[in-house]
């Protein structure tokens, strides 16, 4: 080992998008380690930020997603080196990060997770929502040629008619691959995306009531959040119509309401 550290693996969370909010602890951890990964697929860092990361804590490699579901070179590195793998938000919000600390442990490799900052928590404070009536989080998957998934449309409208908002998380490949040339989900692309959700639901056995919510989804309001923790956090209040006239930044999510208390309300009028 070129430092002397313990074998195994860190799995390091590194935050929304700049090294001011990543732990003590995680920039210790990685500057410590012997190999030091960032895990470029799940979502990105600013090239500048990482590069500034990148003079702090020592070189960083970038792995995509094949290295960590077929994780078995890494396994190997580990047996004799400290390999640290930086992961943007919080590493154990991705169900690839649970199987690959699953699969380590039953390999006997010591394993370390080193939380950080996530979407999840940032999303309801940033925009003055209650984080008790979020459901369950849907991502919007790009078309893939004529085809296209409805789960995630469904998800947010059955989140609404219980009274819940919906965190949804915007694709990052186009691909669905996860082997590079990722191009962020903007505002224009989650539109076209929720068209050919809502057109192909009607031709679906889906049941009648979120069929007749699917009719109205375009009226319903949403809050865009674009590189929410970073110096360039964007929010706007508007409806679904109107994504496709909103510019993003270089990561975007927005939350899909529900009904709004008069302080919910409140507070994001403060995007409009």
């Amino acid at each position: 080992m070129e430092n002397g550290n313990e074998t195994g693996f860190s799995l390091i969370g590194i935050g929304p998008g700049k090294v001011e909010s990543m732990t003590i602890e995680a920039i210790e951890t990685a500057k410590n380690s012997d190999v030091r990964l960032y895990e470029a697929y799940t979502a990105l860092w600013p090239e500048s930020e990482l590069e500034k990361l990148e003079a702090m804590v020592g070189p960083i490699e970038r792995v995509m997603r094949p290295a960590l579901e077929r994780p078995e070179d890494l396994f190997q590195r580990a047996r004799t080196t400290s390999v640290a793998i930086l992961v943007v938000g919080d590493p154990m919000q991705a169900t690839t990060h649970i199987d690959f600390q699953l699969r380590a442990e039953k390999e006997g490799l010591p394993f370390r997770v080193i939380h950080g900052i996530s979407v999840t928590t940032l999303v309801p404070g940033s925009t003055g929502l209650s984080d008790y009536k979020f459901g369950r989080p849907p991502t919007l998957t790009y078309p893939y040629g004529e085809w296209i998934v409805t789960s995630p449309l469904e998800v947010m409208l059955r989140n609404q008619m219980q009274g819940l908002h919906t965190l949804v998380l915007f694709d990052l490949d186009p691909t669905g691959a996860g082997t590079g040339d990722q191009r962020p989900m903007q505002p224009s692309d989650a539109l076209t995306s929720i068209e050919k959700m809502v057109a192909k639901l009607h031709d679906s056995v889906v049941d009648d009531a979120i069929k007749e919510q699917a009719g109205s989804v375009f009226d319903s309001m949403c809050v865009l959040c674009s590189d929410l923790g970073t110096d360039d956090e964007l929010m706007k209040t508007t409806r679904i119509r109107n994504l496709r006239e909103v510019p993003g930044g270089r990561l975007n999510c927005m939350v899909f309401l529900a009904n709004t208390s008069e302080m919910e309300q409140e507070a994001i009028n403060r995007w409009k």
